[in-house]
């Protein structure tokens, strides 16, 4: 008869502490998504420390950006990181050429690097209402800042930043207002606007009545209803059926949709 084998405290101990180390390494080591850099003929790696030497003021907040968590396939480890040739491409030609452009990839004029690993939002600038990157008018960096943070520019809080990107070329809508739309306080533009892409006029995320009743049905007086409006409330009394056929924002009423100075229900 084999031996029988006795759990004992220090063993537990030692087993508890070696799989908590294994659980460990495998969160560090799945904390960084390995990516295919872009390819540049005749170029080799040289790591992000020669590119700190011109690029400091992209590199001394790169750390705690999501970007710095990518990892290259292929690269010499002799080089150390490589983080910045992850998006740039291997660098050896372009430090030879002392920053000369052409020697390295830039995102500012193509898309495509954003695209090797953002996929679904080339999908999303393909459809009918989109900003105009694929055609060159506009920038990804344009909207994000790759090298800080969550790569969202603006200010400090993720919604403080996707707003303030917004209202930098949508002047207009930044007011300030009197009486603010509670979704752009709340949400920011996005509660209302697929920055990417949408197949709605206006990249809104959805169409007509149906994108203010995302928010709204429980404001509706009872016995408000798209199809017939049956009974109650003023939607209904002064409505009609003309709301089944546009949108809230349309045939004179809650026109002014960013925000009001004379009417806290958003009207003209």
């Amino acid at each position: 008869m084999s031996p029988k084998f006795h759990w004992s405290k220090t063993t537990l101990l030692f087993g508890g502490l070696a799989v908590w180390g294994l659980l460990l390494v495998s969160c560090i080591s799945v904390d960084r998504t390995v990516v295919v850099p872009p390819h540049i003929a005749g170029a080799k790696y040289v790591g992000s420390k020669a590119c700190a030497q011109c690029h400091g003021d992209q590199v001394d907040h790169f750390a705690g950006s999501t970007h710095s968590r990518l990892a290259l396939t292929g690269a010499d480890p002799k080089v150390g990181d490589t983080g910045c040739e992850a998006c740039h491409g291997p660098g050896s030609l372009h430090v030879a050429a002392g920053g000369g452009p052409g020697s390295i990839i830039n995102p500012r004029k193509s898309p495509e690097t954003c695209f090797q690993c953002h996929l679904e939002k080339r999908g999303e600038m393909s459809l009918p209402h989109t900003h105009p990157v694929l055609a060159g008018r506009v920038s990804c960096v344009d909207c994000h800042d790759v090298h800080k943070g969550n790569s969202v520019r603006g200010g400090g809080a993720a919604l403080a930043a996707s707003t303030e990107t917004c209202i930098r070329c949508h002047t207009q809508q930044a007011g300030p207002f009197v009486y603010q739309h509670g979704a752009i306080r709340e949400e920011g533009c996005t509660a209302c606007h697929n920055p990417h892409g949408s197949v709605n006029d206006k990249m809104l995320v959805a169409r007509d009545a149906n994108l203010c009743l995302r928010c709204h049905l429980a404001d509706l007086a009872p016995g408000f209803n798209l199809g017939g409006y049956s009974s109650g409330g003023a939607h209904a009394n002064a409505l009609g059926s003309r709301l089944s056929e546009g949108a809230c924002w349309s045939a004179g009423c809650h026109e002014d949709v960013h925000g009001s100075n004379v009417n806290a229900s958003l009207r003209p």
